[in-house]
């Protein structure tokens, strides 16, 4: 009867200790599922943050694209209008020329007619 006693007090004891072994082991499992989920949480934010950093890049990236846009059609518009410039003064000076070429012929007559007449 004692040896059954002890037997029975052992199976208690071995009880008590495997669920107290349990407990220890969920205790830990629940500790590392803690710190997983806080790296879990420090990795989503730190993408996130390289998330917005990648955005913000690329507006900046965006506006430049705009201005330089901006900008190759100002030089665009001056350089049409240096051209136009250049044009009008290539045509002003053909119309000078033009007229001076007439004066001189023009002088030229005169001097003609008036030899013509001389004689």
């Amino acid at each position: 009867r004692d040896r059954e006693t002890k037997r029975q007090r052992n199976r208690e004891t071995e009880k008590q200790r495997d669920r107290e072994t349990k407990r220890q082991r969920n205790r830990k499992t629940e500790t590392q599922r803690n710190r997983e989920a806080e790296r879990q949480r420090k990795t989503n934010r730190e993408t996130e943050r390289q998330r917005n950093k990648h955005r913000e890049t690329e507006k900046q990236r965006e506006k430049k694209t705009e201005k330089t846009e901006t900008q190759r059609n100002r030089e665009a518009e001056k350089q049409i209008n240096n051209e136009t410039e250049i044009q009008r003064n290539r045509e002003k000076i053909d119309r000078e020329t033009e007229r001076q070429r007439n004066r001189e012929t023009e002088r030229q007559r005169t001097r003609e007619t008036f030899c013509r007449c001389s004689k």
